[in-house]
This record gives C-alpha cells, structure tokens and sequence, in this order.
C-alpha cells in the first residue's frame, strides 16, 4: 500500500474540528481531554472540560484538590476511577516531576491510569515524540484500509495493526498524523452505520471498500452478558434533606454518594418500610409513593432499580448517614449518573 500520510493530512488540515485541546495542545490539556473522552463523546465531554480547567487550571492544583470537590467536577462523566487515577497521577508528576508531565513515553505510561494510547497521544501531540497512538477509531480505519478480519480487541491483533500505523507515519508529523487517523475514524470511517467513503482521502486505496467488505469490519469479540442486579432504593426526605450516604473506598461508584439503597434486593413497600426501622430511622405514618422503575447499565452489570419515596419528621440521621439538602446535593455531594432517573426529585 501506498504512503497514505499525504492526503491523510491534508484531508485533516482542511476538515479537522476546533477543539480546545488541539488550539492549546499543552500535555495537561491533552492528557486531561484524553481522559474525559474515553467512552464519552466530545459534545458532552466540553462542557465538563472547561469547568474543570476553570476550577483546576494546572497539574499542581489538581494534587491539591479535595476528593469531594473533584468528584463534583466529575459528576455526570461516569466511570469516576478516570479521575481518580488522574489525581493519583497528578501527585506523582508533583513529587517526581516538578508538576509537569514528562516528555518520556515510558515515563507516561508508568503513571497510574495512562494506558498506551493515552501515553501515545501525549507524547505525539504535545511532544511531537514518534510514537503511536492507537485507539477504537484507529483500529476501525486500518481495519478497513486493509480489509484485516482479525478480532482488534485481540492484543496479538492490535500490535500488528499498531506496526501497520507506525508504517506510515511521518516522524515530523506524528501528533497531527496520530489525531488525523482518529479525526477520520470519528468523523468519515464512522463506528455505527456505513462509512462516508464518498469523503474518505483514503477511499481509493482502502482495500475493504474495493471488496464491499466496511459493513462487516472491524471485527470484535462478542461481549460477555452483563449481570442483572435488582436494587431497592428509599428517597427519604425530612426538613433537613435527603437522607444520603457515601459508598466505600473501593469497588463499583466508590466513594460517590447515593440515597439509601438495597443492592441484590428487590423488596416490597413493607419491607422497606421495615429495614428503614431497622436503621433506627422514625418513619412514623409515613406513606410511601411508588418511585418509578428505572435501569442503568454499568460495564458488566446493569441495575435495575425500583423503591419508594417518603417523607418523615424531624430527626437525626442514622449511623453512617447524612440529611442533605438540595442544595447541598446540587454543590456539594457528587450523585452518580446511576440515579439520572431520580434526579429530579432529589434537586
């Protein structure tokens, strides 16, 4: 195959998007971009982009940042163990770099939460280092380009589609090159429906659309089916708020805050009712509204969520819990996108 990096970058210097993080390519900016776009699109990852350089505009003051408040920055984006590693990484670069990230590709990919690609985006677009930077719409352009079956989620399969890249790669060029392929896999050589072909620079030479192959590639492993977990939630709310508590350190939504919740448990009104005594919580003649059924799909498990809302008298919160109000919960507490459903009747 022909040197395709020619008409790649001038396809990408006439039709890139302006993005923020590409006008002002500083390692933060990218590093931070990178991370916020991974399994979020870029119309909604911009909004939270520019809150969070607002409010944390540099590597130090990251370090600096209190859980709390960085989760607030987070809310809504999912998947928070992104930026907890993004503040465990911070701290690193502070203690071992003088809060700037290092021009290293090895050195990148040594701290916490920064894998290949995001190593390979770094250090090309902020460096200009010769390294690549292979993601989903990387390995669906050269899937395609050379009409390649092989499963790209397969790590033998991705290293040798990385070597293909690496192939045509001008060393001068590498950020533009890198952020050229992915310009084209997100904008022409789309992931859901046919590609563009008709705006493609590489059409003439891409081996899938010569063998009427696109709509078949690229290949994937099948997903393993998700686990289906039943949750109870009670919204109960007093004069001084919503009754909420943090869920532990570590596991699924760690250190996030929610209402009082049963997981594996689907139970009734009653039962509720019950285990709300059971905290020590005064529910009185409280009389429970039904809440309306809801789900929400985690990477391998998916929620299925029901309960009841109620109000009660005045009192203190039981052990392990806080009475929040709504403001409290729309500035303070970070909710988790599983309650996106409930939203509305806790803000």
């Amino acid at each position: 195959m022909e040197n395709i990096s020619p008409a790649l970058l001038e396809w990408f210097y006439k039709n890139r998007r302006s993005l923020p993080f590409r006008e002002d390519p500083t390692p933060y900016h990218v590093w931070l971009s990178e991370v916020m776009l991974q399994q979020t699109r870029v119309s909604a990852v911009l909004p939270y982009y520019y809150r969070f350089l607002e409010a944390l505009p540099d590597i130090p003051a990251l370090a600096a940042c209190e859980e709390e408040k960085l989760h607030k920055l987070w809310e809504g984006l999912g998947y928070y163990s992104r930026v907890r590693n993004l503040q465990k990484a911070a701290k690193l670069v502070c203690a071992q770099y003088g809060g700037q990230l290092p021009a290293d590709y090895a050195a990148l990919l040594a701290l916490p939460g920064i894998g290949e690609y995001t190593a390979g985006a770094i250090a090309s677009i902020s460096f200009g280092l010769p390294v690549p930077a292979v993601d989903g719409n990387v390995l669906r352009v050269f899937s395609r380009l050379y009409n390649d079956p092989g499963v790209i989620t397969e790590p033998a399969v991705k290293k040798a589609f990385t070597a293909r890249v690496m192939e045509h790669q001008p060393p001068e060029k590498a950020g533009d090159y890198n952020q050229a392929l992915m310009e084209l896999g997100a904008l022409v050589c789309v992931p859901n429906g046919a590609p563009l072909c008709g705006q493609c620079p590489l059409a003439e030479v891409c081996r899938a659309r010569a063998a009427g192959t696109t709509a078949q590639l690229p290949q994937k492993a099948k997903p393993k089916p998700r686990k289906i977990v039943p949750v109870t939630l009670a919204l109960v709310e007093s004069p001084a708020g919503f009754l909420v508590q943090q869920r532990p350190q570590k596991g699924l939504l760690a250190g996030l805050w929610q209402p009082v919740l049963w997981e594996d448990e689907h139970l009734l009104q009653a039962e509720v009712l019950a285990r709300l005594t059971a905290l020590g919580l005064d529910t009185g003649t409280a009389a429970p509204a039904a809440l309306p059924a809801a789900k929400h799909i985690f990477t391998h498990i998916e929620w299925l969520m029901s309960g009841v809302q109620l109000r009660v008298a005045a009192q203190s919160a039981p052990a392990g819990y806080v009475w929040a109000s709504r403001e409290q919960l729309r500035t303070a507490y970070a909710l988790p996108g599983a309650f996106r459903a409930y939203k509305p009747l806790l803000l």
